[in-house]
């Protein structure tokens, strides 16, 4: 039998293998450990809108193929949230596009407006997709990085202009940032805005965690600011907002233009999805201000019950503006390895986490940091703090 010489995998992928989440998910299987690794909630979402998913399959909506760019009812209900929330105005026909969650929409901007050579800043620690979807587009990522700073993170916007070369294609945002939690001013979205335009730089941001902010924190799409509408590429979930990320029901607003490129390689990518969801979510999104109040107030108290038991326990912890993740430094605890750390966490005292480094291209500057899920019931937190506190 004649042996394979070239690599099956695509060399633009080789450097991504098994991600870091199913890794610790399946350790957490194996020890009996609490997950507060992968971010995805432990209760589903609300109940009015799970039967209204029930009552699309019931009424043979969704069932087959819906349109390319999606049903027109959730068309509109994006278009709705945005002007409603943000006083952005998007015709649903022409400037919103559904996608397979916001991990397609940021694959699908990302091939379709990045070509071979082109440089896409992020800001690093960074969603993993980024990076893996920057090299299927074959472009070449530059990492900015958030550091630490009076107990948040922090954008060096010097940092970030001195990154842009005049291979710079567009910036990759995302605020409420995961993992650190930080959620960009409007003073630094300003001068980032201020940036693209005088670089003439497109950005896609991110910006799924849109709702989860604390603390009186402000969620300020950048698309809003001056100058920025016609450049910029907006993506929004259903899955964080409403606890249901199973669905899979994503979206971007855009320019026509734009989300006419972004629609042009994700047809290639599912064309559709998510039928009879579509039509929930259209409905979710229409849920009164008071659902979003509560979401806030509950992720805010888990917040500080996780980060105040990883204090007691002796981490340094980064307590977010936003997100549902906190990310913590384990050098008080005698440890700057993260990997070796969360690998051992589970025999240690029965949690999961992340190790922060797997979010880096520079790997040293996010070695002693590890970040924890906080969307899980109370009792679980609860459970998670009582055993972390072993490492005291």
């Amino acid at each position: 039998m004649a042996v394979m010489t070239r690599p099956l995998l695509n060399s633009r992928l080789a450097e991504f293998g098994t991600t870091i989440f199913a890794e610790m998910s399946a350790l957490a299987a194996r020890t009996g450990s609490i997950n507060l690794g992968q971010g995805f909630p432990d209760t589903d979402g609300p109940e009015e809108i799970r039967e209204a998913a029930v009552r699309a399959v019931r009424d043979g909506r969704g069932n087959q193929y819906p349109p390319g760019p999606g049903v027109p009812e959730l068309r509109q209900a994006v278009a709705d949230h945005q002007r409603e929330w943000y006083g952005l105005g998007f015709d649903p026909d022409t400037e919103v596009l559904v996608t397979a969650g916001a991990t397609e929409a940021i694959a699908a901007a990302l091939l379709a407006l990045v070509e071979p050579g082109d440089e896409v800043i992020a800001l690093e620690p960074y969603y993993d997709s980024y990076a893996a979807c920057v090299a299927m587009a074959g472009g070449t990522r530059v990492p900015v990085t958030l550091r630490p700073h009076e107990g948040g993170y922090v954008l060096d916007l010097d940092e970030l202009r001195a990154a842009v070369t005049d291979r710079t294609r567009l910036i990759l945002l995302n605020t409420p940032h995961n993992p650190t939690g930080t959620v960009l001013t409007r003073a630094e979205l300003t001068a980032v805005a201020e940036l693209a335009i005088e670089r003439d730089l497109l950005v896609v941001t991110d910006e799924v965690y849109e709702h989860l902010v604390f603390d009186g924190a402000e969620h300020v799409p950048i698309a809003s600011l001056p100058g920025m509408r016609e450049r910029t590429v907006t993506i929004g979930s259903s899955g964080k907002t409403f606890s249901l990320t199973g669905w899979k029901v994503g979206w971007i607003t855009a320019s026509p233009e734009l989300t006419s490129a972004v629609r042009s390689a994700k047809q290639f990518l599912t064309y559709v999805s998510s039928g009879p969801f579509q039509y929930a979510i259209a409905e979710a999104l229409r849920l009164p201000a008071a659902y979003f109040a509560s979401l806030r107030a509950d992720l805010q108290a888990k917040r500080d019950l996780l980060s105040e038991g990883l204090a007691q326990a002796g981490f340094e912890v980064y307590r977010p503006a936003g997100t549902y993740f906190v990310t913590t430094d384990i050098r008080p605890l005698g440890s700057d390895d993260g990997f070796a750390f969360c690998r051992a966490l589970p025999e240690r005292a029965g949690v999961v986490a992340i190790p922060n480094a797997v979010f880096y291209d520079h790997r040293e500057a996010g070695a002693p940091f590890v970040r924890f899920a906080f969307c899980k019931k109370t009792e679980v937190l609860e459970e998670a703090v009582s055993r972390l506190k072993r490492l005291a």
